[in-house]
């Protein structure tokens, strides 16, 4: 776990998660989180985020292989929906 939010929003510290990639000498990761609204779709926020990260995770060689967004009966997968 990287971060704690609230009901709306989580700081993303991309710089955090990179290090954590690094020093578990990971060659990929995925990236989820929850949306308490029961809500899987992703807001902006959420697109934009995802794409700076793997912008970061490409600059080490490590493959952002998804961004899943979950919630208490679904799910949203980037990967499956070809946002990434």
């Amino acid at each position: 776990m990287i971060t704690v939010g609230t009901i709306k929003s989580t700081p993303v510290d991309h710089r955090r998660i990179i290090k954590e990639a690094l020093l578990t000498n990971a060659t990929a990761i995925i990236l989820f989180h929850n949306h308490p609204s029961g809500t899987p779709a992703p807001s902006v926020a959420d697109i934009n985020e995802t794409n700076k990260l793997r912008k970061a995770c490409d600059i080490f060689d490590i493959s952002l292989l998804d961004h899943i967004i979950l919630t208490d009966e679904s799910y949203y997968s980037f990967a499956e929906c070809n946002n990434n």
